[in-house]
């Protein structure tokens, strides 16, 4: 039995045998080792390829081919072929046949390819040739990573020696900067590495970006609302393309929005009164678009027997304890400190309301208009003495008409 190893990656074929070394016919034909490496005698040594025969007793004349895969491109290998019959017992060394094992295929072009300046948005491509050069059929694929992308060409099928696929290579900047990635053309159990390399450019630009806010109240100019903090949504658009949608209150307080073209910006804390919200779409160049909307943030107040009927309703002290809480919630979402009020608590049918109780309202309530810088309310009974005004229904109607119109 004797081998001729063909260059290649690496192809063996050998004369299959069809006696026993007593001259009996060989019946029970089970294997071959191929045995290789780049010493001279590779047979018997550690590594081998076990190849099953397709019979167990072959006609004479027939030649067994097999490939020898995963060897080192370039490398000079030495190939021997034993024989196993059934029982495992192993026949000789052949005599030792020797190639250069090469790859599958080729790729064009051999060096590092620049797809050069490309501006952010655009693209540029570049084309690759993969050619068959062992014959046969070879199947593979290609592999790279962004900003890098295979448009086509990948996976391919090349039948026949000399046969070629063309790879279509797409560079697609999203920054300003060089990116460097390795390109993987795998045939078999071969693969073949090729550098492509560009830069991304910030493109001649002066369009700014159209932003539009869609939520909440589609986007009417002003909106009053009870509830802080508050979500703005909407969409942003640019010529070349949005980079990023930020947020910010004229009250205090800014963030960068959730998305591009379609944006959400959560959690945005409100000031009792008026907040102008902005928000800023930027592109890749620089320019900016605004659109803003103007919140007002607002505390609803319930309050019992309203409106308070004169000659009517009888005054109480659950009306003072109402006016107090509502004054103070005022006061704290305006920064200011709780009022101290007399006789704290008052107590249902057990506190007497008397005028000091309607004076402390009027100042806690005249603080709180002139920390957002407005004229204080005017009053019925402008000064009130003990013994002197009765408290009427007009004098808490008023009180909560005022604590209703702030801010």
């Amino acid at each position: 039995m004797e081998a001729a190893a063909a260059a290649g990656v690496l192809d063996a074929s050998w004369t299959a045998p069809t006696t026993n070394t007593d001259g009996t016919p060989l019946t029970d034909l089970d294997s071959y080792r191929v045995y290789y490496g780049v010493a001279t005698a590779p047979c018997p040594g550690p590594t081998f390829f076990q190849v099953p025969s397709p019979t167990s007793s072959p006609a004479p004349d027939t030649t067994v081919s097999f490939r020898l895969t995963g060897l080192t491109t370039g490398a000079q290998y030495g190939v021997s072929v034993s024989a196993v019959d059934l029982n495992g017992n192993e026949s000789a060394c052949s005599l030792v046949a020797s190639g250069v094992a090469q790859a599958m295929v080729s790729v064009s072009p051999t060096s590092t390819v620049n797809f050069g300046s490309v501006n952010v948005g655009s693209f540029a491509d570049q084309s690759f040739t993969v050619q068959n050069t062992r014959g046969g059929t070879v199947s593979g694929a290609v592999s790279t990573v962004a900003p890098f992308g295979i448009m086509s060409g990948s996976p391919f099928t090349l039948s026949g020696a000399g046969a070629t696929q063309t790879v279509t290579v797409r560079f697609t900047p999203i920054t300003t900067a060089t990116a460097t990635v390795n390109m993987t053309f795998t045939a078999g159990a071969e693969s073949i590495t090729r550098v492509a390399t560009g830069t991304g450019t910030s493109p001649l630009d002066a369009t700014p970006p159209r932003v539009t806010i869609t939520s909440p109240q589609g986007g009417t100019p002003g909106y009053s609302t009870s509830s802080s903090p508050t979500t703005l949504a909407g969409t942003a658009s640019d010529n070349v393309g949005v980079t990023g949608v930020t947020w910010s209150n004229s009250r205090g307080g800014s963030g960068t929005a959730a998305g591009t073209t379609s944006w959400t910006a959560g959690d945005i804390a409100l000031q009792l009164g008026s907040n102008v919200l902005t928000v800023t779409a930027r592109d890749a160049a620089g320019n900016i678009g605004t659109a803003t909307l103007t919140a007002t943030l607002t505390i609803a107040f319930t309050f019992t027997d309203d409106p308070l009927v004169a000659q009517s309703t009888l005054v109480q002290a659950a009306h003072f304890v109402e006016l107090r809480a509502a004054i103070d919630s005022v006061r704290t979402a305006l920064g200011l400190m709780p009022f101290v009020w007399t006789d704290a608590p008052l107590t249902p049918q057990g506190t007497e309301v008397n005028v000091v109780h309607v004076t402390e309202l009027r100042t806690a309530l005249n603080q709180a208009y002139q920390a957002v810088g407005r004229t204080a309310p005017t009053y019925t009974d402008p000064t009130v003495a003990a013994g002197l005004t009765v408290i009427k229904a007009a004098h808490l109607n008023e009180l909560r008409a005022a604590v209703r119109a702030l801010p």
